[in-house]
This record gives C-alpha cells, sequence and structure tokens, in this order.
C-alpha cells in the first residue's frame, strides 16, 4: 500500500507525517523552530527550516519501507517570504506571516484594479507583496523572491521549482489567470525575470534528488507535489473539500475555510479566497476572537476540567463575553477599534469560561450569516477543529448556536492535508470521530443581542446585521 508524506512548516515547528490511504499514519514527528521577534519585526531562519524538516521527515520515516513512500507535498504560513539567489541559498532572513514593518500603501495604488478584482480590494502590510517591496532596495543582483515552501521544495528536487497559487496569494499572482499580473509588477519596480513560475496546489514539481534524500530520509525518485499555505492544508487534513462544506478552526483565533464554485467578492475586503487545486475556490477569513482569551483569563488552569465544569451545570446564566485575543476585528467585520466586552458579570471562573465559549460561537455564527450574505454556500457539512474543538462542552454550545450538526475529525491537521494533497485528494484518508447534533437549546435571543452589542458600538455594518437577524428568524 503506498504510503504519502505531508509536512507542515509552521511558526513553531515542522511537523512530517506519513499516511496510507487509508489513513493511517505509520509515522510522525515534530522539530521546534525558533523566531526573532521585537515589535513589529518577526523573522526565521530559512537554513533552519530545512535542518529540521530533515530532522522530522527521518524519525517519521523511519519504520516506513522506502519502496511504499508514493509522494511528499509541503505547506507553510501564508506570507511568509524571503530573497534567494540563484543556488536556492538564503541571501535574506524570512519574513515571518506577521512582520509588519512594510507599508502596503503603493502596492494598494498601483493594484487596486487587480486586488478588486480578486475579491479581497486591499492588501494588508504583512502580505507578501508589500514585504517584497520592503526587501528588493538592499537586494544583491540576481536576487530573487522565495515563498517558505519553495525555498524547501528547491532543496528537496535539487533545482529552481515553480512556486503553488496559495502561497502566491499574499505575494499579488492572479488567480483567476493564474499568471502574475506583470503590468502592476512593472509599475511597482519589480523585475518579471526575478518571478518563478506558478502552477495550482497537487501539481508536480519534481522528484527528490539524491542529496535531499540522504538528509531528509526520503527516497530518491519520490514526487514532489505542490502544496498550499497551512490554512489551506488543515482544510484539506479535514476533508472540507466539497462545495457548501466549511472547516471551523478555533484556535488562538477562529479561522473559515470554505469550498465554492465561484469567486466571492467582499466589499469588506475581510473575506479572500484561495484557488482549489481542481480550480474552484476555497474562501475564508480569520478573527481576532478565539480560544487564545482561554489561556490568557485563566493561565495554568486545567481547561478540560473547565470544560466538565461547564458541561455538568444546568445553569450558566447569560452572559456572553466578546473573546478578542487583541485589540482589532477581521472577520466578519473589520473594525481596528473594536475592544473585548461582556454582556453581564460572571460570577465564577466556570461562568466565565462558559460565556467566553459562547461569544466564540456567536462570532463563528456571524462569520457564516455574513458569508450567506455574500452568496457563499453554508449548507454542506461544518468540521470543527483547532484546539478549541477538544472540548465537549464547547462542541455541543457550537452545534446549538449554529442550529446544525457539527463534525469531528479523528485526526485533522495540516500535514495530513498534504499527505492527502501528494496522494490526489483520497477521501479514505480523513476519518469521522464523531458527529455532534443540536441539543434543541434556543440560543437565538443571546445572540441578536449580542449582534445588536456589535452594530450599536459602531463596528458591525447595518446590512450584516439585519442579515443575521433575517436568517435567525427562519
Amino acid at each position: 500500500m503506498s504510503v504519502y508524506v505531508g509536512i507542515d512548516l509552521g511558526t513553531q515547528s515542522v511537523r512530517a507525517m506519513a499516511v496510507t490511504r487509508t489513513g493511517e499514519v505509520l509515522g510522525s514527528a515534530a522539530r521546534p523552530l525558533t523566531s526573532h521577534r521585537d515589535g513589529p519585526r518577526h523573522e526565521q531562519d530559512p537554513e533552519q527550516w530545512w535542518s529540521q524538516l530533515c530532522a522530522a521527515t527521518g524519525e517519521a520515516l523511519r519504520d516506513v519501507p522506502g519502496d511504499r513512500i508514493a509522494g511528499v507535498a509541503v505547506d507553510a504560513t501564508s506570507g511568509t517570504i524571503l530573497l534567494s539567489d540563484d543556488a536556492g541559498r538564503a541571501l535574506t532572513p524570512a519574513l515571518m506571516y506577521d512582520d509588519r514593518r512594510a507599508s502596503a500603501e503603493r502596492v494598494n495604488e498601483v493594484g487596486a484594479e487587480v486586488w478588486a478584482r480578486l475579491g479581497y480590494r486591499r492588501m494588508q502590510p504583512n502580505w507578501a507583496l508589500p514585504k517584497l517591496l520592503w526587501l528588493l532596495p538592499d537586494a544583491p543582483a540576481g536576487a530573487r523572491p522565495a515563498h517558505q515552501n519553495d525555498f524547501v521544495n528547491r532543496r528537496l528536487v535539487g533545482h529552481a521549482v515553480a512556486t503553488d497559487l496559495s502561497n502566491a496569494l499574499k505575494t499579488g499572482v492572479d488567480l483567476i489567470e493564474e499568471r502574475w499580473p506583470l503590468e502592476v509588477f512593472d509599475a511597482l519596480g519589480v523585475p518579471a525575470a526575478m518571478l518563478p513560475d506558478v502552477v495550482r496546489p497537487g501539481s508536480m514539481l519534481g522528484t527528490v534528488c539524491a542529496q535531499a534524500a540522504a538528509e531528509t530520509g526520503i527516497p530518491a525518485g519520490t514526487p514532489v507535489i505542490a502544496g498550499t499555505t497551512d490554512g489551506c492544508a488543515a482544510q484539506l487534513g479535514a476533508g472540507a473539500n466539497r462545495v457548501g462544506s466549511w472547516n471551523s478552526v478555533l484556535g488562538t483565533t477562529l479561522v473559515l475555510k470554505g469550498v465554492t464554485r465561484d469567486l466571492i467578492h467582499d466589499p469588506l475586503g475581510v473575506v479572500y479566497s484561495h484557488r482549489a487545486p481542481d480550480g474552484g475556490w476555497l474562501p475564508g477569513g480569520a478573527s481576532s476572537t478565539g480560544a487564545g482569551v482561554l489561556t490568557r483569563e485563566f493561565p495554568g488552569s486545567d481547561l478540560d476540567a473547565l470544560s466538565a465544569l461547564a458541561a455538568a451545570r444546568a445553569d450558566l446564566g447569560d452572559v456572553t463575553v466578546y473573546p478578542l485575543v487583541s485589540r482589532g476585528e477581521r472577520f466578519p467585520f473589520n473594525a481596528p477599534e473594536a475592544e473585548p466586552f461582556a454582556l453581564g458579570t460572571p460570577n465564577d471562573d466556570v461562568q466565565k469560561y462558559a460565556a467566553i465559549m459562547r461569544g466564540a460561537a456567536f462570532v463563528e455564527r456571524l462569520c457564516f450569516d455574513y458569508l450567506d450574505l455574500l452568496g457563499a454556500p453554508v449548507d454542506g457539512e461544518l468540521i470543527l477543529t483547532g484546539g478549541g474543538s477538544k472540548s465537549a462542552y464547547g462542541n455541543q454550545l457550537r452545534a446549538d448556536v449554529l442550529r446544525r450538526p457539527v463534525t469531528l475529525r479523528e485526526n485533522a491537521e495540516p500535514a495530513l492535508g498534504m499527505a492527502v494533497l501528494a496522494a490526489g485528494n483520497s477521501d479514505g484518508m480523513v476519518r469521522t470521530r464523531r458527529v455532534v447534533d443540536p441539543a434543541g437549546a434556543d440560543l437565538r435571543e443571546p445572540y441578536l443581542e449580542f449582534v445588536e452589542a456589535l452594530e450599536r458600538r459602531g463596528w458591525l455594518p447595518g446590512a450584516a446585521a439585519a442579515h443575521a437577524r433575517k436568517r435567525a428568524a427562519r
């Protein structure tokens, strides 16, 4: 039986996983990564990506017969970029996904028409194209941009590689025409000759070379498949691959990724779409709310115990906390001035825990209300992943708030998603652990009070609030 290797290049670690077509994990391993942070600066050493990747794959494949390995794919953090030379060596540190030293003003002035056509309207300072412009003035001759997984894919195959449309999104690639908008890059002073070719995720980039095989333990000749960003990889790992299905990731923050046939255009610019391997679209958005607030509010506490206590308590009151991890909201509305607030006052830690989880669930529902307003299909399978999906209380609460069943997977993570992509999107690799049905609790009234509170503060646009009320009345 063939085995596929998925590699997740995250922020804090590299994870490798060897998976069969039936979803059996034959080996997995992770190695840590270190960052250099200072205010808006966030950098990593690209050489560390490679050394830690080699260590992780070597351990993960230790007991896997080499003749069974049939493909490998790598995902990476969205918007991370560096400059490399013709031989693939790093010329600069990597500017990570949240490095905010660049300005997007010039990029948005020159590329406004293209960004509007692509549905997201404006780039943010932490996107890769503003960061590329920030790097170029000091670039030596022959320098060329490389995304995080481009750097390691080149090492794997031993020659220059194309970049995938997913990682190239924040570098300004035209996802509709599947090419670089050279007129924009020319106006920005980015030479066309330095730009890599672009391919869809799932395309073959080459095969593992002899040197990489010796360092990684992946056999020479293994096909290297173009990967995606980590968010899209997590979506593949969750099995959200049919039109109308969504992966809701509740971790430090809340991230939604779904599948549509057509490109979604968002007048607020809070939803943007990746291109799927089959040519469809993967819209999504990232909120600034999430379970990260639990870590902040309950340092050192046993969150599983709080979840169990909340599930056992019959009456938790009507308290709701808007759980912003940091100031400002990004999705389902854009409000840089947004701040946390509470509707009611928790009496103890259990009620406070429940109020935070309720607020996260209300934001999640509001995200789906807004996506429905934009015309996105939201009636397919809803898969919950991320650390927040470990809470039985939270999962039941989210099913009740959304008034629909939610699915939990056995093993949904980006590395699995890359193994799935390397295998050609094999459905049998993703296994369901449980489906949670709504328990009958009607939370529409407190949800609408939450919507009203957001609108009253001037953060939630009236049209979005009105649509949320309309959907709640059904």
